[in-house]
């Protein structure tokens, strides 16, 4: 499974820009579920037939980058973020483009690190004007974070672990699913979730799941001064309860922590007090659909380098299956 998160991290997909992404998934998951197919905006599909209920599982292709706005006569672009890109964190990364173009980003002068907006940065890629520039990039060119994969000796670093890390568990658990489940399940690996949980809410509209859950990343507590939460590496993925775009379901969540303990899965319950999932865009579908979350502890979320744990990672994916292949009832309403 390393390796196929090494691919996934080190493969750009910025918000709108998802297919190299969705092209690697589709060809790693093709022989774990009977047919896949990709709408109008990108999202991609891959279900397992079954009768009803039908289980959704989102996680999301698309990563934090920027997005060039102006070329200056000199042959700096000016950027903008796309996404959740905190401005400071950029200083002095390296940037790269679909073509392989690779630039560092820079400031104006400051008197001091509380002055910085994105108005302040800009981004070199060498040329020696505005002319030259131009003919390497245009205007609405994206940008994502370059950096590579590493394995710290149990945990792994790379950037895009939000939400590679997560596209990365469903398939692995589709890999993994017996060859006969007592209802369909559908993989949706989304497209634009940074941008407002875009991809996962027409995908739910298209499909009418009768549950859906989210495969993302989830901020944690553990790190030197770092808000209280209750969410550590190491300790197991998190059953999501809370986050500002949604208020789990809680017969699902408490079917998901029964299929946890039964299966002697560790796990923690999340509270996140800010941000949020494609279950967010799901549970909104038509009539209302029944949703919940697995969350993927990860420190540094939105940072240049993100980190999560392998035995986190590894119980996401045995969870996924377990829920996956359970009994699940028909909804009520």
């Amino acid at each position: 499974m390393e390796a196929l998160i090494k691919e996934l991290v080190e493969t750009d997909g910025p918000s709108g820009e998802e297919t190299a992404v969705r092209e690697l998934i589709e060809k790693r998951i093709a022989g774990s579920v009977d047919r896949t197919f990709t709408d109008s905006l990108g999202n991609l599909f891959a279900l397992r037939e079954g009768p009803a209920p039908l289980l959704l599982f989102s996680a999301h292709m698309d990563e934090i980058g920027v997005i060039v706005t102006h070329i200056d006569e000199r042959g700096f672009l000016r950027i903008a973020p796309v996404g959740g890109v905190r401005p400071h964190l950029l200083l002095g990364q390296r940037l790269r483009f679909k073509e392989g173009l690779i630039g560092t980003v820079y400031h104006e002068k400051i008197k001091d690190l509380k002055e910085l907006d994105w108005s302040k940065l800009y981004l070199d890629i060498g040329a020696a004007d505005g002319e030259g520039a131009a003919e390497r990039v245009r205007i609405g060119d994206m940008a994502c974070l370059h950096q590579p994969f590493v394995n710290l000796g149990g945990r792994y670093l790379a950037k895009a672990m939000d939400d590679r890390i997560g596209c990365a568990v469903l398939v692995e658990a589709a890999r993994r699913l017996p060859p006969s489940l007592p209802q369909g399940v559908c993989f949706l690996f989304s497209v634009q979730e940074e941008v407002g949980l875009r991809g996962a809410a027409t995908a739910a509209y298209r499909l009418e799941p009768d549950y859906g859950f989210a495969v993302d990343v989830t901020s944690v507590g553990d790190t030197p001064e770092a808000p209280l939460m209750a969410v550590s590496l190491g300790q197991g993925p998190a059953i999501k309860i809370k986050d500002r775009s949604i208020i789990c379901h809680p017969r699902v969540r408490e079917l998901m922590i029964e299929t946890a303990e039964k299966e002697a899965i560790p796990y923690q319950l999340e509270v996140l007090e800010y941000g949020g999932t494609d279950a967010g865009a799901i549970h909104l579908s038509r009539g209302g659909v029944p949703s919940g979350a697995v969350s993927i502890p990860c420190r540094y979320v939105h940072a240049p380098s993100e980190m999560v744990d392998a035995g986190d990672v590894a119980h996401a994916v045995a969870l996924i299956e377990k829920l996956a292949a359970r009994n699940w009832p028909l909804p009520e309403g």
